[in-house]
């Protein structure tokens, strides 16, 4: 008898038999991946947030930084940032769509949505690509100081930063890169820079408009501005051309903020690009009718939430890297 309502009670708090939270093994096991993957990104952005209040007086400025559109030339601080972040989350309701119409066993609309969110998700990786492409070959190019400072710039009166290639002539000497065979004193180094420092330096004093803008801000947010003669002197510490963005250096500033930005959006680009990958097998297993025979669309749902999961990440991301 007690055995018997031991384990009647036991049926009425458990209340679910194998599927306790009336979920299958395989959603289960999806939110465990997406909890942990959650904690990892997490880690990331915090390890983001302490370099960049450690070193707030010479972060780069986002606006200043990702002003680029395709086929647009200008100035555009953050419009195709704010364009990818549009498609990612749109592609985002065309998966809560997918899930719905396979919900009602409705195969045509279940492929339309999975088409589509398979068309966005290519259209952000694609976008992120071009990002990374400018970002590492960059467009105004500086010069790096001993102590590894970026020196910019920029012209007098206007304070607008001014392109290497606007006010450099190139003398097109010959050029000899470092070859491990130079003997002892070898040291490696990657593609050699359009300009020296020498021509940089004789284009800066053939224009008396142009000053230097150093990477680090003022008290209201915005990089600080010598004067001529506190420019000429700065120079003397140049050592050499800095030209876009790597894991090295970084014409825009702080490097620190080059390692997190090729970090952080390619780890999440890789993925959106495996989500990419799996959304593609899903819609072609809808299209041959995978799971119609099976009688549910649940994988669609799964994929679905590691969908909305990358793209709530894009948000923090694009909210803390981009905006804040």
């Amino acid at each position: 008898m007690e055995a018997t309502v031991k384990t009647a009670t036991q049926e009425k708090v458990w209340g679910g038999g194998n599927k306790p939270l009336n979920a299958s093994y395989g959603k289960i096991m999806m939110w465990f991946f997406i909890v942990s993957d959650a904690l990892t990104f997490s880690g990331f952005l915090v390890s983001y947030g302490f370099s960049r209040f450690k070193f707030i007086e010479s972060w780069p400025i986002a606006d200043e930084v990702f002003t680029h559109v395709p086929f647009f030339h200008g100035n555009y601080p953050m419009y195709y940032v704010a364009f990818m972040t549009f498609i990612l989350i749109m592609s985002s309701v065309t998966m809560v769509l997918a899930v719905d119409a396979g919900h009602h066993m409705k195969k045509a609309k279940v492929t339309l949505y999975m088409l589509l969110t398979v068309v966005g998700g290519l259209i952000f990786v694609g976008s992120q690509a071009w990002e990374w492409a400018t970002f590492i070959k960059g467009e105004y190019g500086a010069l790096e100081t001993k102590g590894g400072r970026i020196l910019q710039f920029v012209n007098e009166e206007t304070g607008k930063q001014i392109a290497l290639h606007d006010f450099v002539k190139h003398t097109q000497a010959e050029r000899a890169q470092h070859e491990r065979k130079s003997g002892i004193w070898f040291e490696g180094e990657g593609s050699l820079s359009t300009y020296t420092v020498e021509e940089v330096l004789a284009g800066f004093n053939a224009h008396k408009d142009i000053v230097i803008r150093t990477e680090y801000l003022t008290e209201k947010g915005h990089k600080t501005i010598l004067s001529r003669e506190e420019s000429v002197e700065k120079l003397k510490d140049a050592v050499r051309v800095v030209e876009g963005a790597n894991l090295i250096r970084n014409e825009y500033g702080n490097r620190l903020f080059a390692d997190f930005f090729f970090f952080i959006t390619g780890f999440h680009g890789f993925h959106v690009f495996s989500g990419v990958v799996i959304n593609i097998i899903i819609f072609f297993n809808v299209i041959l009718g995978t799971y119609e025979r099976r009688g549910h669309y649940e994988m669609v749902e799964k994929v679905g939430l590691y969908w909305h999961f990358v793209d709530l990440v894009w948000v923090f991301v694009f909210t803390f890297f981009y905006l804040v």
